[in-house]
């Protein structure tokens, strides 16, 4: 019991561990894989399977997320929990031509070389790459940090080609995302549990200062470090616990949530859909628990496994499922998944959040009739049933937002007694949601101030 606690220990912390061990033959790690996995994987493995030849062999009769890795395997694989890879810094999508660059990295090689998005590679080192997927184009323009990889490519607005080399960087992509929405409802998103993401969530939160609500956004997040699980966790309201693990013996253990110095602020929505897997299963089942936020969503992957790694005695890693955790409660997420508190359809997970922080925050107001497919340069008019005083409209008293972006600045002008004129100052988004909120600040001729405000749903044409 006390070894094993002390695994875990490590475990948690690192989820790495270095098999110390000590074989006649350090050029025979297999034998080593094998004492490890009668130890310490989920389940007991037969001897019909530890007598295979080689690990990788082993591992196949094992689960999914049990693997062996090279050197270099394993530090590609590092690398990508904390979003970093080795190339030129472009995102790519197939074109007829080769590929068409969708982004370029700030600070990346690409950048630095003139390369634009919109601009379409089509041969790399000679080669052509018309016909050829994203997949093998990726492979090409990977490889060893600093070496050289040459590519001409279009610039489709032009017509001009250009041929240049470029050597390859190591490249790291923001794993935190973060920005204030209209309304003041702050929006983070973290792609990735990597060592890191505590503090790049710390730092997010101190400057969305002043935020209404907030859309912890899980979506398309494989997992990572349970270390950075329970980090997380510590981030909101009311959430002391981390998860329930079980080990091979099946003994249950309750680890907390590790406190963190600055928190979200409630109410708090995480956004969930069929690839927030593992640890973002994790903290979206232990928080929904403990009421700690509101899951948006779809229902969730399903793999409630944690792995270890071993560093064997030649430097290669195994990687292995050494336990199986649920809730803190007990509640079983392998194979099972985490269901959202509130069902939206794929890819409307931010719109419909964003809607009801945004109506959380008017609670009271009227609801007036939704308006469909208006046009992107639409304007709104308002009619009220009494006349009203309009001396002193300005338009913060209306607000056009955005579901899922920012407020848009709006123009009000008084058309009659009764009846107000908005224009946005710029063309609304094709197919975008839009709420629009009419503030209770004016008051009739009367004198009687406006009971309640008003707002209407947008949807774009």
């Amino acid at each position: 019991m006390q070894h094993l606690r002390r695994f875990l220990s490590v475990l948690l912390v690192l989820l790495f561990v270095t098999q110390t061990t000590t074989y006649v033959s350090a050029a025979e790690p297999i034998n080593e894989a094998r004492d490890i996995i009668r130890k310490y994987y989920v389940e007991d493995v037969p001897d019909w399977v530890l007598n295979k030849p080689t690990i990788k062999e082993i591992t196949k009769y094992l689960d999914p997320y049990s693997v062996y890795m090279t050197v270099e395997e394993f530090k590609e694989f590092t690398n990508a929990i904390e979003n970093q890879f080795v190339g030129i810094g472009v995102m790519i999508e197939e074109d007829p031509r080769g590929v068409k660059i969708l982004t370029v990295y700030p600070g990346s090689p690409a950048e630095r070389a003139g390369i634009q998005t919109g601009d379409v590679i089509t041969n790399i080192n000679g080669q052509a790459l018309a016909g050829e997927s994203v997949q093998t184009v990726i492979s090409s323009l990977s490889g060893e940090e600093k070496t050289p990889v040459t590519l001409t490519y279009l610039r489709p607005d032009t017509g001009q080609s250009f041929t240049q080399t470029l050597v390859r960087e190591v490249i790291q992509l923001q794993n935190v995302e973060y920005e204030m929405l209209g309304g003041n409802i702050g929006y983070v998103r973290l792609n990735s549990f990597a060592l890191d993401s505590a503090k790049d969530i710390s730092a997010a939160i101190r400057k969305l200062k002043g935020a209404k609500g907030w859309i912890f956004d899980l979506r398309d997040n494989g997992g990572g470090y349970v270390s950075a699980a329970q980090e997380v966790e510590g981030f909101f309201p009311n959430v002391t616990k981390a998860f329930q693990l079980r080990d091979k013996s099946n003994k249950s253990y309750v680890f907390n949530a590790i406190p963190q110095p600055v928190k979200f602020t409630a109410p708090v929505h995480i956004l969930i859909n069929g690839y927030s897997a593992s640890a973002s299963e994790m903290v979206a089942a232990s928080v929904k628990e403990q009421k700690g936020a509101v899951l948006y969503g779809q229902n969730s992957f399903g793999k409630g496994s944690m792995q270890s790694f071993f560093q064997l005695s030649d430097k290669s890693v195994l990687k292995l499922t050494t336990a199986k955790f649920f809730s803190p409660k007990g509640v079983q997420i392998h194979h099972v998944g985490v269901a959202p508190n509130v069902k939206t359809a794929e890819g409307e997970e931010l719109l419909v959040s964003h809607h009801d922080q945004l109506i959380r925050l008017i609670r009271g107001y009227k609801k007036l009739p939704a308006l469909q497919n208006v046009p992107v340069n639409k304007t709104f008019t308002i009619k009220m049933n009494m006349k009203m005083n309009w001396t002193g409209i300005t338009a913060s008293d209306v607000q056009l937002i955005q579901l899922g972006g920012k407020e848009v600045p709006v123009d009000v002008q008084a058309l009659d007694e009764k009846t107000i004129k908005i224009t946005p100052k710029q063309n609304l988004q094709s197919k975008g949601k839009y709420l629009l909120i009419v503030h209770p600040k004016w008051k009739a001729q009367n004198t009687r101030q406006m009971k309640q405000g008003i707002y209407l749903d947008v949807t774009v044409n």
